[in-house]
């Protein structure tokens, strides 16, 4: 795994350095060599990395999902007010 995929799940996860060390249970200075590209995590931990990155990125896609349909409700529901405000003049 890459240094830079390394901060791309620990940041898709919003979590510290600190944070993502106990994650894994290793030290903060551990996690900052992985994203430095001094060491590299071990086949499981990268294999838990690749889990949590897919769950984040389904949860993501949920909220986004999610965020859409709220916002074309709300369309629907100021369309509706509009035209019932129009009925009345």
């Amino acid at each position: 795994m890459e240094s830079n995929e390394v901060v791309e799940i620990r940041k898709l996860l919003r979590l510290t350095q600190a944070d993502f060390a106990r994650l894994f249970d290793t030290h903060v200075m551990t996690v900052s060599r992985w994203e430095r590209g001094t060491a590299s995590p071990t086949p499981y931990q990268v294999a838990l990395m690749e889990q949590f990155r897919v769950k984040a990125l389904a949860s993501e896609a949920k909220a986004i999902e999610g965020l859409k349909t709220m916002l074309v409700g709300a369309g629907v529901i100021a369309a509706l007010i509009w035209l019932l405000s129009q009925t009345k003049k």
